[in-house]
């Protein structure tokens, strides 16, 4: 009869160190896709004048931006529209209906 070899793994043993060191987590931007086209802007832009119109008194870009629970990017890209219909304008430094 043939003997059945047998092999062993030896697994290598890690070494660790006892020292620890900090890892600073810092909160990496985020990025934020905004489709460009007239569609999508003009959405943005109602977004925008109804956050205007139900908060009656003139709103900060970031102030807008929650309200109407899209990014400042995008708040941006909606006032652009209304600035340009004559929609909204700038009242000190907050924005407000026209």
């Amino acid at each position: 009869m043939a003997e059945k070899k047998t092999v062993k793994k030896e697994t290598a043993a890690k070494t660790t160190s006892t020292k620890k060191t900090a890892v600073k987590k810092t909160a990496s931007p985020k990025k934020v896709t905004i489709v460009f086209n007239a569609e999508n802007v003009g959405f943005k832009a109602g977004d925008v004048y109804q956050a205007l119109a139900a908060a009656e008194h003139p709103m900060a870009l970031a102030e807008i931006a929650q309200a109407a629970g899209i990014s400042e990017e995008e708040t941006l890209l909606g006032m652009g529209w209304l600035f340009k219909e004559g929609k909204i304008i700038q009242a000190e430094d907050k924005i407000t209906l026209a």
